[in-house]
Order: C-alpha cells, then sequence, then structure tokens
C-alpha cells in the first residue's frame, strides 16, 4: 500500500520547507509518524524515510566512502529497509546482501543470534532498530562482531532514552499493549540507556558515539527532519 500511495502523497506535499536528503525531494510537509503519540513532520512523502535513516544517509554521504569507494566491499543488511534497498542494490561498489528473519526483502533468511555467515565476512553491516526487538541482544551483537572484518565499520542505530544511564528490560512483560507503553512498541523487549555504546564496547567493538546533527547547521537539521542530539553508533572491529 505504500508504494501505492507514495507518488500520489509526495505530488500533493510538494512544496520548499522540507527537504529529504535521500532523494532530493522537498515538500511542504512531512507526515506524522509514531507509536501511540505522532510526532509531525518525520516521514518523508517519497522515499518514506524517517528521522534516523535520513540521519544515516547523510553521514554515509559526507563521513565516508561508502558510496564513493572503488574497491568493492561486502555489505550485509538486517531487516532493510525500503528507502534504502534499492538504491543499495544498484551501487556497483558494493557486493550486497540482505537478511532477516521475515522480510520478504531478504535474500537470506536468518537468525541474528546465530548466523550462517564465515567468520571476518564483511566489510560493512547495518543492523538499525533490529536489536531492541532481540530478547538475547548479547549473543546478537557478538554474531555481529563475528562476521566483521577486521577494521570493518557497523552501524547499529537502536531507539536510546539518553536521559537513561542503564538499559532496562523486563522479560515478565509480554503483554503488547504493555510493552508499547513501557518499551515504546509493542515487539520492543527494553529501552536502552546510554551504557547501550559500552555494551558494544564489552564484546570488542571500538565504538564512535556519531553526534552528527551537531555537525552540522541547525538550519539543516530542520530542513531534513532530523532528531537534534540522535547519536548515531559507529562500530569498528
Amino acid at each position: 500500500m505504500s508504494i501505492v500511495a507514495r507518488p500520489v502523497l509526495a505530488f500533493l506535499l510538494k512544496g520548499n520547507t522540507f527537504t529529504d536528503p535521500i532523494d532530493g525531494k522537498s515538500f511542504r510537509m512531512f507526515l506524522p509518524y509514531g507509536y501511540g503519540t505522532q510526532r509531525n513532520n518525520v516521514l518523508s512523502p517519497s522515499t518514506l524515510s524517517l528521522e534516523r535513516h535520513r540521519l544515516l544517509w547523510l553521514y554515509l554521504k559526507n563521513e565516508t566512502d561508502f558510496f564513493t569507494a572503488t574497491q568493492k566491499k561486502k555489505v550485509l543488511h538486517f531487516a532493510p529497509e525500503q528507502e534504502f534497498y534499492k538504491r543499495f542494490k544498484k551501487q556497483s561498489n558494493i557486493d550486497y546482501t540482505t537478511t532477516d528473519l521475515f522480510s520478504p526483502l531478504a535474500d537470506v533468511k536468518a537468525d541474528i543470534c546465530n548466523l550462517p555467515f564465515e567468520d571476518n565476512s564483511y566489510d560493512v553491516i547495518f543492523c538499525n532498530h533490529v536489536l531492541e526487538h532481540i530478547p538475547d541482544d548479547t549473543k546478537a551483537m557478538q554474531e555481529l562482531y563475528r562476521v566483521l572484518k577486521p577494521g570493518g565499520m557497523g552501524i547499529f542505530q537502536i531507539p536510546q532514552d539518553v536521559s537513561r544511564a542503564t538499559t532496562f528490560s523486563d522479560d515478565s512483560i509480554t503483554d503488547p499493549k504493555e510493552r508499547a507503553k513501557i518499551f515504546g512498541q509493542y515487539d520492543h523487549v527494553r529501552v536502552y540507556g546510554r551504557d547501550y555504546f559500552d555494551k558494544l564496547r564489552s564484546i570488542g567493538f571500538k565504538v564512535t558515539e556519531e553526534d552528527y546533527t551537531n555537525k552540522i547547521t541547525p538550519e539543516l537539521v530542520e530542513k531534513y527532519c532530523l532528531a537534534k542530539g540522535e547519536i548515531i553508533p559507529v562500530c569498528y572491529k
């Protein structure tokens, strides 16, 4: 349905107030989005990207050689987002593999806690807004570390409450409505705090806490409808 509705929405909302950096199209407004409480001006009418997707795109474009590297990189993408999938598939400078247990966009159906890939296989791994769904996130992180090449880069975005020092989880909470109330979404099993980065470090990753919205102007943060202060966890092996 989103594929059918997207061109109609993009046409109706055409304007100059906000711009989606993924496709360069501008609109008078973005759409609201959110579980429970709706956030205004966050969903792009053209790519259906959210704040985190646009932030990641800008970081990859401006701060890495992901789009420009001449030496081919092996890329593994968990739960591929549709705003990235076709674009990454078309890149001639990457060998692109998608994986997930259920996604129809997955090349390989796999459990993140028991991956069917060899050690040190991938130059780049994207695993964004996945770990908050995984009961044993320690095992998942260990698997991500195992299949990343030495010197490789992983980006593992999560919904994070930076006002919390420590991550909160409670396995006894199984009711979807209660999970939505406490964890922010019906299928989340924890709320990550600031200690998320240290947990990644405990697995072996070298972690850069990339506060990229503070590296660009406030005008661009507003124009691209980004979430000010959102941290990108950039992990290296």
